[in-house]
C-alpha cells in the first residue's frame, strides 16, 4: 500500500494510533522507542534468539510502525530472559528488556491466564526449580 494514496483522514488516524501505542509502551518501559535505528546489535548478541520467532529489533520496529498486535503475538516477549545483553550492546542505550516487560504487562493486564496451575503435576513441581515456576507464573498468569 502506498502512503501517498491514502486519504488524509486515514493517514492521520494511523499516525495517531501508532503514537498512542508508542506512548503506552514508552510509559510502561520508560524507554524512547524512536531512539532505536535498527542496527541489530541487540538481536546479534541475544543468547535466546534461536528460540525466538521474531528478532528483538523487529519487535521494536513493529512498535515504531504502530503494529502492536504483531509485537504482542510473537513468542519473543516471553522468551526474553532479561539478561540485559541487548541493553549493553545498544549504541543508543535502549533497554530492550524493559520494553519486553512492558509488552508482557500489556498482555497480562487483559486478565487472561495462560498457565493452568492445576495442570502442573506434583512430580513436575518437585523437579522444576522454584525460580522457574515463579518466573513462569509472573510472566504467564494474570
Amino acid at each position: 500500500m502506498k502512503w501517498h494514496h491514502l486519504p488524509k483522514e486515514s493517514l492521520n488516524k494511523m499516525v495517531n494510533q501508532s503514537s498512542k501505542i508508542i506512548d503506552k509502551v514508552s510509559e510502561l518501559s520508560e524507554q524512547n522507542l524512536y531512539a532505536c535505528y535498527q542496527c541489530g546489535r541487540c538481536s546479534a548478541g541475544c543468547p535466546a534468539v534461536p528460540l525466538m520467532d521474531t528478532l528483538p529489533n523487529q519487535v521494536i520496529r513493529f512498535l515504531q510502525l504502530g503494529m502492536l498486535d504483531d509485537a504482542l503475538q510473537t513468542n519473543t516477549i516471553w522468551i526474553c530472559a532479561s539478561c540485559f545483553t541487548c541493553t549493553v550492546r545498544c549504541p543508543k542505550g535502549v533497554d530492550l528488556a524493559k520494553v519486553m516487560e512492558a509488552l508482557r504487562q500489556i498482555i497480562l493486564r487483559k486478565n487472561e491466564d495462560y498457565t493452568e496451575v492445576k495442570g502442573i503435576s506434583e512430580e513436575e513441581m518437585s523437579i522444576l526449580p522454584q525460580i522457574a515456576l515463579v518466573s513462569n507464573f509472573r510472566k504467564q498468569t494474570a
